[in-house]
């Protein structure tokens, strides 16, 4: 089994099936956010034709959501999706943000909370989308936190309270709007039709994976990640590999991938999408390509290994081997070309 070519394929990097950037996002259910002016190239070269202006467009429309969701961390979902996906995975985050502010001596109690919730509620209601600097500015008026840190704190339990959601696109600040105003209503899945529809989307996104993988990646108890997993072991294949099982889904495409260079940018699925990332990074280039306590750079990736270092701006590449054939002329202009579209 050659898995960094069939994740190639499953990651949508290598012959990509889809042409828009919801579609994108759809297909792995939820996206790694944190680094957010690389963000749009990262949904967008799993496109057929990236484009800068549809990536835009999609998250204007409020088709694509930047939000804090699991592992207590920023990513990106779609509308459709992000209803069950905060109900799912609230209790955890919430769980874990309250541990960390309890070591750190800055405790919210549940009703300070709940009266910053009315506060950012009746702050947003009607005014569409505003950034980050105007929301904490207004709530500071209606008397909230003058505390940067707290005032994170507020605006992330206001997420994972299902209160609010980014607004329209901003290329330098997080944007803000009431979730019921940004988003439809959807019908509400049960707790089992939700961790199906979980397992589904990680499998036939980032196969071959491990339960171990699905574990990371979700942050979700290992007994909800077996649930997952068994409702919708019909749609599984296993396969074992060196001593491990892997999951295939039946949509997984296993031919197809020619060896190509990709700039990848930080915090990337390919490799933050999983538990160990052995298959495609050499343990002696993992701290070029990420640190212990979890920081992603741009790497390069060349036939599913990753073999160095990029910087957007110019681009600019650095290779862990220099003497390498590497050959970056044809991923550079495609990114070239993404950012004038």
């Amino acid at each position: 089994m050659n898995i960094p070519n069939i994740r190639l394929l499953s990651q949508q990097l290598a012959a990509p099936q889809f042409s828009t950037p919801w579609e994108v996002v759809d297909w792995f259910g939820f996206m790694q956010a944190q680094e957010k002016s690389m963000l749009p190239w990262a949904v967008s070269m799993r496109t057929r034709r990236p484009s800068s202006a549809a990536y835009r467009q999609a998250y204007d429309e409020g088709r694509i959501i930047r939000t804090h969701l699991f592992r207590c961390t920023w990513q990106l979902t779609t509308a459709q999706d992000l209803r069950w996906m905060v109900q799912l995975c609230a209790d955890s985050s919430r769980r874990a943000a309250r541990g960390y502010l309890k070591q750190t001596g800055s405790a919210i109690s549940e009703d300070e909370e709940k009266r910053a919730n009315e506060l950012i509620a009746k702050t947003l209601q009607g005014r569409g989308s505003v950034t980050g600097r105007e929301l904490k500015a207004l709530l500071e008026e209606r008397g909230l936190t003058k505390d940067a840190h707290t005032m994170s704190v507020y605006l992330r339990f206001a997420e994972y309270d299902g209160v609010i959601c980014s607004g329209k696109y901003h290329p330098s600040q997080n944007t803000y709007a009431l979730l019921d105003e940004r988003i439809p209503r959807q019908p509400d899945l049960t707790r089992d039709e939700a961790l199906a529809l979980l397992a589904r989307k990680y499998f036939r996104s980032h196969a071959p994976a491990t339960l171990a993988d699905f574990v990371w990646w979700t942050g979700l108890p290992i007994t909800a990640c077996r649930t997952g997993i068994d409702n919708v072991k019909d749609e599984l294949i296993e396969e074992r590999h060196r001593g491990e099982t892997y999951y295939l889904h039946t949509d997984t495409r296993t031919r197809g991938c020619r060896s190509q260079l990709l700039l990848l940018p930080s915090f990337d699925e390919y490799l933050i999408g999983y538990k160990t990332r052995h298959h495609v990074l050499a343990d002696e280039h993992r701290p070029r390509a990420h640190t212990n306590n979890g920081l992603f750079f741009p790497v390069i990736v060349d036939g599913g290994h990753v073999v160095g270092n990029w910087h957007p701006k110019g681009p600019t590449t650095d290779y862990f081997d220099p003497a390498a054939n590497h050959d970056a002329t044809t991923a550079i202009g495609r990114y070239a070309r993404f950012l004038i579209k």
